[in-house]
């Protein structure tokens, strides 16, 4: 298939060439989201090493990690190599085969291949320090899916302060991109199919290479969740074992929290029953690392100051719809009593929140499509307003607060059919209980895929009405 998006990135990677010596590089972002597909794309043209961690398996030990590296180098450069009982001397067998010829040596899974040997990175640093980098053709990549790992032993570790040249984060392919990419597979289906799709897949490459252009979004969905067996059935429990191993069970019950809304800390640590302890947020911090919980510090509109709360919220499109609708239904699935998604209880419903949460990982498109310039905003996020004494309680699904004291109040709406005009009454109560500071204006934002009716048209309620099947089009 034709690689698709990662422009930026490529051209970060291709402006290390002009270097008098070698790059270190680091890419980052969760599983499946195409990272080693990156590194193969920029060596196009060059030689091109990849070598990858073992999978941790139970038994798995570093010699059966030295042992696979030996053999991939020995299939790489098609010469005989010895098993070695030394990182050292495998790193420095690697570095006998490299030629002028421009390289890129990729260490795929790299937490795999050395968490098992306390010696790995230090040795790893010293091999760098004395003979790759003086290397001016080739560019080392680092990358793998525990990002926990990668961050404590290369990004923040002091044996590669100030030795990586460029770190790069993949982020879910765009809303455009994604569609991009259901085009190039075939699909044929509808801006609310491919909505259905995205709502649940995300724009994680691997999971929207699963769809097939001889099925309707429904039914993809259905053989891909509620089969038994199906590929993202059994993906999530994947994830959390390669991830985080032994400590997998605390994280989900943290991700379980978060099923049914936005919480704070505190709201996460009563609802688990976690001890009061500073560990708490540093999981969170690698769930977020992970890139399956964003965090959205709350502010005061008055100030314009962050306030102390966060509100957490599960950002990963497949996490929340594998925790509300495919883990309670795991018994069924196993059975094959799930034939119609329909008549699951509030699918429809939850069908919605899940294009919000696409939608607020796409938030660069929405604020290109209402027309507000970055520099303008001082924060944007979703946005709570507790009950009190004072004043009423309200959620607005996108609060966008920019210089010019306006309060673009985006309203977020997935369903089959017309809104009526009773979204009209529904977004001026969430306005009208808003607390805001004199002389400020609230600016409604309607998203919508189903269309709107002639009345909501007519009566210029809302600053923007979007579909936001234009969003499928390329940015104008």
């Amino acid at each position: 298939m034709k690689f698709i998006g990662r422009k930026r990135e490529i051209e970060l990677l291709k402006a290390l060439r002009s270097r008098k010596m070698a790059a270190l590089v680091v890419i980052k972002g969760r599983r499946r989201i195409g990272k080693s597909r990156l590194a193969a794309e920029f060596s196009q043209g060059e030689r091109f090493i990849n070598i990858t961690g073992m999978t941790p398996e139970p038994g798995t030990t570093a010699q059966d990690q030295r042992n696979l590296f030996s053999h991939q180098m020995e299939t790489a450069f098609q010469k005989p190599t010895t098993k070695f009982q030394d990182w050292m001397d495998g790193l420095s067998q690697l570095s006998a085969y490299l030629t002028n010829e421009p390289t890129v040596i990729l260490f795929d899974e790299i937490s795999w291949m050395g968490s098992l040997d306390p010696t790995f990175i230090p040795k790893l640093k010293v091999w760098w320090d004395q003979d790759l980098q003086h290397r001016q053709n080739v560019i080392l990549i680092f990358c793998g899916s525990v990002s926990t790992w990668i961050e404590a032993n290369i990004l923040k570790s002091t044996s590669f302060f100030g030795r990586i040249s460029q770190v790069i984060e993949l982020s879910p392919l765009s809303i455009y991109e994604s569609n991009t990419f259901l085009n190039q597979l075939g699909f044929k289906g509808s801006d609310l199919d491919r909505f259905k799709l995205l709502s649940v897949l995300g724009g994680i490459p691997w999971y929207l290479e699963q769809v097939s252009p001889n099925e309707t979004a429904d039914q993809t969905i259905h053989r891909l969740c509620f089969e038994n067996k199906g590929l993202l059935t059994i993906e999530f429990d994947r994830i959390f074992h390669d991830l985080f191993s032994h400590k997998g069970e605390v994280y989900k019950n943290m991700m379980i929290s978060l099923n049914e809304g936005m919480k704070t800390l505190g709201e996460i640590r009563q609802t688990i029953n976690y001890h009061k302890s500073g560990t708490l947020s540093s999981l969170m911090g690698h769930l977020i690392i992970a890139g399956f919980v964003t965090q959205f510090p709350q502010w005061s509109i008055r100030t314009g100051k962050v306030r102390r709360q966060s509100l957490y919220r599960i950002s990963d499109p497949y996490m929340r719809f594998y925790l509300k609708y495919i883990a309670p239904n795991l018994d069924k699935i196993e059975k094959g009593h799930i034939t119609d998604m329909g008549n699951l209880p509030g699918y429809k419903t939850m069908m919605g929140f899940q294009v919000e949460s696409l939608l607020l990982q796409n938030r660069n498109d929405i604020l290109q499509t209402i027309g507000i310039k970055p520099a303008d905003i001082i924060y944007d996020n979703p946005y709570i307003q507790l009950a009190s004494t004072r004043q009423k309680g309200c959620q607005i699904d996108y609060l966008v607060q920019t210089t010019t004291n306006n309060l673009y109040a985006c309203e977020f709406k997935f369903r089959q059919g017309e809104l009526k005009k009773d979204i009209i009454n529904e977004v001026s109560e969430k306005i009208n209980a808003l607390n805001k500071p004199k002389g400020y204006a609230v600016v409604p934002v309607l998203f919508h895929v189903g269309g709107v009716s002639e009345p909501v048209e007519e009566s210029r309620f809302f600053y923007r009405i979007v579909n936001t099947g234009d969003l499928l089009e390329a940015p104008g």
